[in-house]
């Protein structure tokens, strides 16, 4: 695999600055931040937290799938308490209207004219609470706010507050009471993270330390907004080598001749898995991407962006299992990064 230091006078490439040292290590040492505060409330998400940020350097959004009690909300709110952001929870139900997220324009009694009242999505980071509690309409009213960065109200635009994040959690589809998110918003989420039942270990500990407590707890900000809009540009200024671009390319594109696959990923899920491997090394502290960069994120960046022939999903109920259709997809993706082969 062709390294930084081999890259060629004259190419493109060679211009880019991947940013001081001292920023690349104060990226790492956030991260660890990140984890320290939010790993003293929240127990056993380490990697979820990470998966966070990673979102948050490379402008994406995140889906945190799992069961009821598992603490999703909890986290969400920890994470963004972590921030020096402005934070808004919204709780999705069945009788909610599209103007409850994004506002609406009403008259003013004053004046006698019309002026427009935001909803609760200008805020930089966003938590859709049961985001598959509301219906296709309603969870349709984010498609603009997170493709674009806006939101338009009667063929006015408003921009959004930079940096914009959506944090949405559900219950998997297979519950009562639920709404499968369509496929063109679940495109949009740039991670879709299964989160499983904790340890045993975890579960003592979310015992003895959550067990007694009445109210959740809530601690200054570890991240300043200064530090985020310096570090959110550093995934930008990270090389990538050419057999990196193949080999994202051709895990994409795997998802596409697995016969087991009905739909296979857009190439917008292969920008998306690009980004996220920037971030990724941005967080090791690292100028450069490596495979284990695309490879440790291709499940949470494709899971969602598949659809398995019928058959395919019935095997998959026969031999038993946690989560179904999660499970199968799960398989079938590993499967496929298995055949593809790593960049030396």
């Amino acid at each position: 695999m062709t390294t930084p230091a081999a890259r060629p006078e004259g190419s493109p490439s060679a211009t880019i600055d991947p940013g001081p040292k001292e920023d690349l290590a104060t990226a790492a040492a956030i991260l660890d931040r990140l984890q320290a505060s939010i790993g003293r409330e929240v127990i056993g998400y380490a990697p979820v937290v990470r998966a966070l940020a990673n979102a948050l350097l490379a402008n994406g959004h995140v889906l945190l799938e799992g069961v009821p009690g598992l603490a999703k909300t909890y986290l969400v709110r920890s994470f963004a308490g972590s921030l020096a952001l402005s934070f808004r929870r919204i709780q999705f139900t069945p009788d909610m209207l599209p103007s409850d997220i994004l506002g609406a324009t009403v008259l003013n009694p004053k004046d006698r004219s019309f002026e427009f009242r935001p909803g609760p999505i200008f805020a930089n980071v966003i938590l859709a609470d049961e985001i598959n509690r509301a219906p296709p309409k309603v969870q349709s009213a984010l498609l603009e706010a997170m493709q674009e960065g806006q939101v338009t109200i009667e063929g006015q635009t408003h921009p959004l507050p930079r940096p914009f994040m959506v944090i949405a959690t559900q219950n998997p589809i297979e519950q009562e009471g639920t709404y499968p998110l369509p496929e063109a918003e679940l495109d949009r989420f740039l991670f879709r993270w299964i989160l499983d039942y904790p340890s045993a270990a975890d579960e003592v500990t979310i015992l003895r330390t959550r067990g007694d407590v009445e109210a959740d707890g809530g601690g200054a900000p570890v991240v300043t907004a200064a530090e985020l809009e310096r570090l959110r540009t550093l995934p930008g200024q990270v090389f990538v080598a050419d057999d990196l671009f193949r080999y994202i390319t051709r895990i994409v594109r795997g998802t596409r001749e697995d016969p087991r696959i009905l739909v296979g990923a857009s190439p917008r899920a292969s920008v998306h898995l690009l980004n996220a491997a920037k971030a990724a090394a941005v967080l090791d502290g690292r100028k450069y991407v490596i495979p284990d960069d695309a490879r440790d994120f291709a499940l949470p960046v494709l899971s969602h962006r598949v659809i398995l022939r019928p058959e395919a999903l019935t095997l998959s109920l026969q031999r038993g299992g946690i989560g179904r259709t999660a499970e199968s997809i799960r398989t079938v993706l590993d499967e496929v990064l298995a055949r593809v082969d790593i960049p030396r």
